[in-house]
């Protein structure tokens, strides 16, 4: 369980614009694109191992290569740090329950993906992970009628669904005592 079993590989998605020919993902602001590299350096001083990807794309702006890290352990910082960005850590497990330990201990919940031909073990993960969303054999399956948010330190509250209004509602409650004339 957990192990690649060929060379790892990617290649880029279908475009929603087809004008962009770049298989880089553009970051938000300089901020953003210097965090991610910065984690990506963190990854190779700490001993995973680059598969493919791990720079910018020169001269092209704020673009970063998808990269791929596999022989990632708990302690390294691209294990344990939101990304937010083209980076995926690959860690082996031995069994679901490992799985299920080491996800919950991390301070971050936002999200989780679960890919198996098993809805059984699917469903026990499902239930068990502390991730405000976990997706099923697909991942970013985000829908307007879906709350979407985090547990612990990732979010504040719900986006979407029925649950986003009451981020958006102040209630307020108004007592008053009327004496025993009133009619």
């Amino acid at each position: 369980m957990g192990k690649p079993t060929g060379p790892i590989r990617w290649q880029p998605l279908p475009r929603r614009n087809p004008s962009c020919t770049s298989p880089c993902v553009l970051q938000i602001d300089q901020k953003q694109f210097n965090k991610i590299l910065d984690l990506i350096e963190s990854g190779k001083k700490e001993g995973a191992k680059l598969e493919c990807g791990g720079s910018a794309m020169e001269d092209r702006g704020l673009f970063i290569k998808p990269t791929v890290f596999s022989e990632v352990t708990d302690t390294m910082r691209i294990a344990k740090e939101e990304i937010f960005g083209p980076v995926q850590p690959i860690l082996k497990f031995k069994n679901i329950e490992e799985v299920i330990k080491r996800a919950n201990s991390l301070e971050y919940g936002l999200t989780a993906a679960v890919f198996t031909k098993n809805l059984d073990k699917a469903l026990k993960l499902a239930s068990a992970l502390e991730s405000g969303t976990v997706w099923i054999n697909c991942y970013n399956a985000i829908y307007a009628q879906a709350p979407f948010g985090g547990f612990k330190m990732s979010g504040n509250g719900r986006e979407l669904g029925e649950y986003a209004l009451a981020e958006y509602t102040e209630v307020k409650t108004v007592t008053i005592k009327l004496d025993d004339k009133s009619p």
